[in-house]
């Protein structure tokens, strides 16, 4: 079985602290899914300056696929970071050559060749999941703590696992929020609630993740570690609530470091 990881990738840039790191959502789910020993292909673009070396030689290391990670002409993407006490704090985003990424026919297919495909919010993939999901294969959308963007409605029929944070802990809100996405054709809602563990809804009940002890340095990566070991989970046939035990299992591992995986 394998994984296509498709959308961004940037650095992140602590300046305060001098601190950086390859990253990006698909970037750390994927790695973090290689490392729990499922095979993944990163479909992006990065630049053809330092950062973007890095960027591939990073993802060489870690063994993933990056036969369909393009070089463009120009600058990496970065984010410049902060820290408020262990809670990273983002800063000014500069695009670099995301600015104008494009996913051709090409990716695509090679994206459909996968068991499953991830992507995120920030991925500009959303073109690409109407083609990808009438070939059949699974799609899985994080969209962070954005409920009301309109790429919740727009790529609802298309995903099959969505993935959300949100601040407020359990409440009506939020249940019925699931339930309406569940209803509407996707397979799994699933939200996370940071330090309150997550949710998950599956048209018939939900299930209730907790969280598992961690020493926290830093909670960059946290959603992306746990989308990745319920991916990994669905992946091994497991059930929803075993899924979410090891998404947190994951996601604890990960707050234990600075960077967005684990070495």
């Amino acid at each position: 079985m394998r994984v296509a990881e498709i959308g961004d990738n940037c650095i992140d840039v602590y300046e305060r602290i001098g601190k950086k790191y390859p990253t990006g959502n698909v970037v750390d789910t994927g790695v973090n899914l290689q490392k729990l020993g499922i095979p993944v292909s990163i479909i992006s673009t990065t630049g053809n300056d330092e950062n973007g070396k890095w960027m591939l030689e990073t993802l060489k290391k870690e063994g993933v696929d990056i036969s369909h990670l393009k070089i463009g002409d120009g600058a990496t993407a970065v984010t410049y970071m902060d820290m408020d006490g262990k809670d990273r704090v983002h800063g000014d985003y500069v695009e670099g050559v995301l600015e104008n990424i494009v996913f051709d026919e090409e990716d695509i297919e090679f994206a459909a060749e996968h068991d499953l495909v991830h992507t995120a919010l920030w991925g500009k993939a959303e073109n690409t999941l109407p083609k990808i999901a009438a070939k059949g294969i699974p799609i899985a959308f994080d969209y962070a703590d954005r409920l009301d963007h309109p790429l919740v409605e727009e790529t609802l029929p298309y995903v099959t696992y969505g993935f959300y944070s949100y601040h407020e802990g359990r409440d009506a809100k939020i249940e019925e929020f699931l339930k309406d996405k569940v209803s509407r054709g996707m397979k799994i809602a699933v939200v996370t609630f940071g330090e309150d563990g997550s949710l998950a809804w599956d048209g018939e009940r939900f299930y209730v993740g907790g969280i598992e002890k961690a020493e926290v340095v830093n909670t960059v990566g946290a959603g992306d570690s746990f989308i990745a070991g319920f991916l990994y989970g669905i992946l091994n046939g497991k059930s929803i609530d075993e899924c979410l035990k090891k998404g947190a299992e994951v996601a604890a591992s990960v707050v234990q470091v600075f960077e967005p995986w684990v070495e």
